[in-house]
C-alpha cells in the first residue's frame, strides 16, 4: 500500500484558517503589529508570522501549527514533531531542528467549521520554544536520541513524562508517508509549567 502525503491538502486548509487567526491576533495581541510571511524559504525556517512590539519594536518569530486533521474536535494534546522521512532519508522534525528561527509556536486547536467551507472558531495556545526545550532538558529528554530510534507504530510511554497527565511518544510509521515520530504533550501541562499561554 502506498501512503499518500497530505501536504497540499493541509496547505489549502491552512490558507482558509489564516483569516480567522488574523482576526484573533488583531483582537488579542493589541500591543503588537503582525506581518504574515509568504516566502517559502523563511517558512521552512519556522517563520510564518513576525510579531513586532508597538512600544519597543522587538520582533518575535512565530511558527503556526494547526490540528487540521481534527476539525470539529477539541483535543487536549498537541503533537510536536521530532523526526520524519523525506525521500527515504530521516530528517529532524520542527521541534528538534536546530536551524529553525522560531521563538514561539502558535498552536491552533479546537478548529470548528460551523459554516460551509469556512472555519468559524478555534483555540490558540502560544508556546515559548526556548522554555519548552529547557523543560525537556530538565526532564533529561534528549531530542537527538530519538533521531536514530526505530519505534513501533503507535504510542510509546517514556519515563520522563507521566503518559496520562503530561506526554508520550507516538510513531506513525504505518499510516503516514512521512512516518513522523511525535512527542505528544498535554496543553494544560505546558500552561501549568509556564511554557505556554492560552491566547483564546
Amino acid at each position: 500500500m502506498v501512503l499518500k502525503s497530505t501536504f497540499e491538502e493541509d496547505l489549502n486548509k491552512e490558507q482558509k484558517l489564516q483569516s480567522l487567526l488574523d482576526h484573533y491576533y488583531s483582537k488579542y495581541l493589541r500591543n503588537y503589529n503582525f506581518l504574515r510571511v509568504n516566502d517559502l524559504q523563511q517558512q521552512r525556517e519556522g517563520v510564518d508570522l513576525i510579531l513586532v512590539n508597538k512600544t519597543t519594536n522587538e520582533e518575535f518569530i512565530v511558527d503556526e501549527k494547526a490540528q487540521l486533521d481534527y476539525v470539529n474536535d477539541d483535543l487536549p494534546t498537541f503533537a510536536f514533531e521530532l523526526s520524519y522521512y523525506k525521500k527515504g532519508k530521516l530528517k529532524s522534525g520542527w521541534l528538534s531542528d536546530t536551524n529553525k528561527r522560531t521563538h514561539f509556536y502558535s498552536l491552533v486547536t479546537a478548529i470548528y467549521q460551523d459554516e460551509p467551507d469556512k472555519f468559524t472558531s478555534c483555540k490558540i495556545t502560544f508556546v515559548n520554544r526556548k522554555k519548552l526545550l529547557q523543560l525537556l532538558e530538565e526532564r533529561n529528554l534528549s531530542l537527538q536520541e530519538f533521531l536514530n530510534k526505530q519505534l513501533p507504530h503507535g504510542k510509546s510511554v517514556i519515563e520522563q513524562f507521566h503518559h496520562r497527565k503530561e506526554g508520550y511518544l507516538y510513531s506513525s510509521i504505518s499510516n503516514k508517508a512521512e512516518k513522523p515520530l511525535n512527542l505528544i504533550l498535554k496543553l494544560d501541562f505546558l500552561i501549568e509549567q509556564g511554557v505556554a499561554k492560552r491566547l483564546v
